[in-house]
C-alpha cells in the first residue's frame, strides 16, 4: 500500500471517529467539554509516532508523548529551564565538572509499583549504547566517559564506561570532558530509564521493534502510563498512580491524536475536538490573528527548518552545486509571504543562543549561485540532472517545497520534482540516504549550539547526508574538550563556518512554535525548547469560545 493511500485511510478513520464521538456526547457537548469535565486533555500530535521506544525514536512528535510517560534523573523548570529534581532528589558535581553523583528518591516507582533504582538507568544507558540496537541518538551519551568506544564496539565491557551503580539509590557518572549542559540533557528521551524485566519479557536487551512498547505491556515511570495505542487514530495515557509526584498531577489522562493534515487538525480545534494543536496551517495564521487571537500562540522556538543534500549522489556530491542551490533560496520571501509566523530567515544552522552567534552563513545571491553552477560544469543550468525533493506529509511542508521548486527553476534553471511520504517512510528514506534533497528540521534538545552542530560529524546518527569532513570533526571534538566557555563557542563558530562552506544542508528559517490552545487548558509555560511539564497542566472551564 502506498504512503499516500495509508494517509488517506488514516485521515478518514480519524474523521469518522470524530463523528462517532460527537454523536455520543450530550446535546451541544463537545469532546473538549467532556475532556475538561473529566480531566482528559485532547491534543494534536502532528503525525503517527515512529515508535514509543525512547532508545529508537528520533522525532519531536515522539518526544511529546514520551515526556508524559517517562522521567529522567533531572527535569527542568519550564519557565527558567534551570535543572530541578526528577527521579534524582539531589546531586553533587565535582569541582572539575567531570563527576556527578545522583541520589535517587526513595519514593520513585514504575507504573507497576516496582521501585525505580540506579540499576534501571545504568541498564537503559547500556541498552541505548549497544551497537546492535543501532540507536541514532546514542551519540548524545558520548559525553560520558568511554561511551563512544563502547557504542562503536571497541570495548565490550560496560563496566569500563563512566557509569557506576553505588547502590540502589546512588549513581555516579564520570564525563569525558566538562559539559556545562549535562544536567539539562536528562529531559531528552535518550537519558530516560527503561524497565529491564519488561524489555526482556518481549525480546533481547538490544532488539528493536519488540512488543514491549504496546499498551498493556509498557511499564513507564513518568506522571502517566500508556493506556491505549490505536495506530493512526489515538494514543491515550492515563495517570500513573505510582508516580512519586502524583499529588502535583491534575490531569487524569491525555489523548494524543496523530493528525497529518493540519487543515483537519485546525477544523477539529474549531469544532471543539481538541484542546491543543500540534501546529497551525500556514494559510490559517492570519485568519486566527484577526478572528481568534486568544487561541493563537506563537512563541520563539530553539529550532531550524532546513533542507539536507545527499552528498553521495551526483550532482549533489559537488559542494559548488549544493551551495548554488542554497544560495538560490530567497529566505526573506518565504518567511514574509509563506510561513508568516514571525520566523527569522536562517543563513546558518544554529539559532541565536546566549553567547553564540554564527560568524558566517549562506546568503541569497542568485548571480553567485549561477557562477557556482557554471564552475561545476552546468552553465545556465544546462546539463544539470533533474533532482527530487522529499518532504513528509504536511500542507505547510508542501507549500514551502513548492516555493523552493519555483525559486530553483527561475533562479538557476534547475528541474526539481516533489516527493511526499508519510512520517515513518520519510524517516526511513533519510536514514538509508534514499533521497536527493530532503526537508528537515532540528529542535534543540539542550540550549547549546553544539547540539545542532554535532549532528553532522562523520557517521553521526542524525547526519543523514553522507557528509564527512576531518576538519569539521576535529573542531567539534576540540569544542567538546575546551574548558573555557568563550573559546569553546569560538571553536563552534569555526566549525559552523566549515559546515556552511561545504553546504551539506541549506538552512531556511529559525522556527517559532505555533499552536491553537483552548482557554480551558491552563498551567502551560512557553519556553524556547518547547518543553512541556505535563504534571503542571490542568483543565478548568472558561467562558471564552475559541471556535469563533
Amino acid at each position: 500500500m502506498t504512503a499516500f493511500t495509508r494517509t488517506q485511510i488514516a485521515t478518514a478513520f480519524l474523521l469518522s471517529s470524530v463523528v462517532l464521538i460527537v454523536v455520543g456526547c450530550g446535546p451541544g457537548e463537545t469532546r473538549v467539554d467532556r475532556g475538561t469535565r473529566d480531566g482528559i486533555l485532547h491534543m494534536g500530535n502532528d503525525t503517527e509516532p515512529q515508535d514509543l521506544d525512547p532508545h529508537i525514536v528520533t522525532g519531536f512528535p515522539e518526544h511529546k508523548i514520551l515526556s508524559a510517560l517517562f522521567e529522567g534523573l533531572v527535569s527542568l523548570d519550564p519557565e527558567t529551564l534551570e535543572p530541578v529534581p526528577g527521579v534524582a532528589e539531589t546531586w553533587e558535581e565535582s569541582e572539575d565538572g567531570l563527576e556527578y553523583t545522583f541520589h535517587l528518591r526513595d519514593d520513585a516507582h514504575w507504573c507497576n509499583g516496582d521501585p525505580v533504582t540506579a540499576h534501571d538507568f545504568a541498564y537503559a544507558w547500556e541498552r541505548i549504547l549497544s551497537p546492535r540496537l543501532g540507536s541514532e541518538y546514542a551519540y548524545m551519551l558520548h559525553v560520558i566517559e568511554n561511551t563512544k568506544p563502547f557504542n562503536e564496539g571497541e570495548i565490550a565491557d560496560f563496566s569500563e564506561v563512566g557509569v557506576e551503580v553505588v547502590d540502589d539509590h546512588t549513581l555516579e557518572v564520570t564525563l569525558e570532558n566538562p559539559t556545562p549542559y549535562f544536567l539539562s540533557m536528562h529531559i531528552h528521551y535518550t537519558f530516560f530509564p527503561v524497565h529491564q524485566a519488561t524489555i526482556e519479557a518481549h525480546g533481547a536487551m538490544d532488539e528493536r521493534g519488540t512488543e514491549w512498547t504496546r499498551a498493556g505491556n509498557m511499564v513507564s515511570n513518568g506522571p502517566f502510563r500508556l493506556a491505549e495505542w490505536r495506530p493512526n487514530a489515538v494514543i491515550r495515557v492515563a495517570r500513573n498512580e505510582h508516580y512519586w509526584d502524583n499529588d502535583t498531577v491534575s490531569l487524569n489522562g491525555i489523548a494524543f491524536y496523530p493528525i497529518d493534515s493540519l487543515q483537519t487538525e485546525e477544523r477539529s480545534f474549531r469544532s471543539g475536538e481538541l484542546h491543543w494543536t500540534g501546529d497551525v496551517p500556514i494559510n490559517r495564521i492570519d485568519w486566527h490573528r484577526r478572528n481568534n487571537p486568544e487561541a493563537l500562540e506563537i512563541h520563539p522556538f530553539f529550532g531550524t527548518y532546513y533542507f539536507r543534500f545527499n552528498v553521495t549522489e551526483p550532482p549533489l556530491d559537488d559542494p559548488k552545486v549544493r551551495r548554488a542551490f542554497a544560495m538560490a533560496i530567497d529566505r526573506e520571501a518565504i518567511v514574509e509571504n509563506i510561513t508568516r509566523a514571525d520566523e527569522e530567515p536562517a543563513p546558518n544552522l544554529t539559532p541565536p543562543a546566549a553567547g553564540y552567534e554564527a560568524r558566517t552563513g549562506i546568503p541569497y545571491d542568485v548571480e553567485k549561485a549561477r557562477e557556482l553552477l557554471a564552475e561545476a560544469g552546468y552553465p545556465n543550468g544546462e546539463g544539470l540532472p533533474a533532482v527530487e525533493l522529499l518532504y513528509n506529509t504536511s500542507e505547510n511542508h508542501r507549500m514551502i517545497a513548492e516555493a523552493l521548486q519555483n525559486m530553483w527553476r527561475e533562479n538557476i534553471n534547475a528541474r526539481v520534482s516533489l516527493v511526499n511520504q508519510d512520517w515513518a517512510v520519510y524517516l526511513s528514506s533519510m536514514h538509508n540516504l534514499d533521497y536527493q534533497i530532503a526537508r528537515s528540521g532540528w529542535i534543540g534538545d539542550v540550549l547549546d549550539p553544539i547540539n545542532f552542530l554535532e549532528c553532522f560529524v562523520s557517521g553521526g546518527g542524525n547526519n543523514r547526508t553522507g557528509y564527512s569532513s576531518e576538519e569539521y570533526d576535529a573542531l567539534i571534538q576540540a569544542a567538546r574538550r575546551e574548558p573555557d566557555e568563550e573559546r569553546r563557542l569560538e571553536i563552534l563558530q569555526d566549525a559552523e563556518a566549515v559546515l556552511m562552506e561545504d553546504a551539506p544542508i541549506a538552512p531556511l528559517y529559525f522556527y517559532t512554535r505555533k499552536n491553537l490552545r483552548h482557554p480551558d487548558l491552563r498551567g502551560f509555560t512557553p519556553n524556547v525548547l518547547g518543553y512541556v511539564s505535563y504534571k503542571h497542566l490542568y483543565l478548568e472551564p472558561s467562558e471564552e469560545d475559541p471556535s469563533a
